[in-house]
């Protein structure tokens, strides 16, 4: 697991420009799945097929990062952007950065500014070290993207790097087609696209595909640093099993499937109530007629950052839980629902 966050983080993957990720991603899976395309949008969509009586199930992970693009260059060669995606100013200055080319630059701030609390996206910009609009021209251009620098480490069992949000999904995901050995349902992975743009790909995935079940798996936020926002979420208590966020309510059905099966393998997990932001779930579960659906949240401390923080030991017991969902048969009367 440790390999593959490493590796998947490292990969170049802002929102539309998932085609690096995407190729690595697929890479991992091939061998284990029976069929594989990418959609127009982009999405990599892997099927894994049962023995035709369980149920339509449709994972779902973004590949995508947050990132900046490049919407002007001045004569001195500094570049100006927007964001793609929830771009922190405080998480951003000072920050290095890397393009698909691999140039590094650094992000800067206008210094005139008397308070970091004045400081905007329009007031900041990208060094790479260009000294006229000319040069920087040979390197960049108008549309470019740029993303938090790539670097992972490790400390006391926790994983810390950019694009945690949402690889180390990806990697839970992916970790999972690889344990499974036989299941009932007919698994569609669904390694999305544009999800920080508002869950995009998420949402022609799961028109295209009209699942019985819906499940995404993404990061969260946690409630276990200094003075941090409240919330009954910490890492190394487990997966957290969503009950809500801006986007979805999660469907009791599935909630409760999750809750269940947690309890019957003794597999640690944590309840979790977001009070902002949202998963692919919340695309699919509108989809069509409407999909009941869920979320299993990685927990992660400072998320939109390029020090997105995990803890090894959630990750493994994700696996272990959404394993155990989909290798057994789901009769949600058995979790005394109908």
């Amino acid at each position: 697991m440790r390999e593959l966050i490493k590796k998947l983080t490292s990969i170049y993957g802002p929102a539309g420009n998932e085609e690096l990720i995407s190729q690595a991603i697929r890479e991992e899976i091939e061998p284990y799945v029976d069929e594989i395309e990418v959609d127009v949008m982009g999405n990599l969509i892997a099927h894994k097929k049962g023995n035709g009586k369980g149920k339509r199930i449709m994972l779902a992970a973004h590949m995508d990062q947050i990132g900046f693009m490049i919407t002007h260059i001045d004569d001195k060669g500094f570049l100006r952007f927007s964001n793609l995606g929830g771009i922190s100013v405080p998480y951003s200055i000072n920050r290095r950065v890397m393009f698909k080319s691999g140039l590094a630059g650094v992000i800067g701030y206008e210094t005139e500014i008397d308070s970091w609390k004045d400081i905007t996206l329009s007031k900041m910009y990208i060094d790479i070290g260009a000294s006229s609009k000319e040069e920087a021209e040979k390197l960049v251009k108008i549309g470019d993207v740029a993303v938090y620098h790539p670097l992972f480490s490790e400390s006391n069992g926790k994983y810390i790097s950019g694009a945690m949000d949402d690889r180390a999904g990806c990697a839970l995901l992916v970790q999972t087609i690889k344990n499974i050995e036989s299941t009932p349902h007919d698994l569609y992975f669904v390694f999305t696209v544009q999800e920080e743009l508002g869950l995009r790909g998420a949402r022609t995935a799961a028109y295209a595909l009209e699942p019985d079940i819906g499940i995404a798996v993404d990061v969260t936020a946690t409630g276990d640093t200094p003075k941090c926002r409240p919330m009954a979420v910490a890492l190394g208590k487990g997966p957290a099993i969503k009950i809500k966020d801006a986007s979805v309510l999660a469907h009791p059905l599935v909630k409760d499937l999750m809750i269940s099966t947690a309890e019957k393998h003794n597999i640690p997990y944590q309840l979790e109530i977001l009070e902002y932001g949202g998963t692919d779930s919340g695309a699919i579960h509108l989809s069509r007629g409407g999909v009941p659906s869920g979320v299993l949240s990685i927990p992660c401390r400072y998320v939109h950052s390029d020090s997105e923080t995990i803890d090894a030991s959630d990750m493994e017991n994700g696996v272990k839980l959404l394993t155990k969902i989909l290798e057994e048969n789901i009769d949600f009367n058995d979790i005394g629902l109908s």
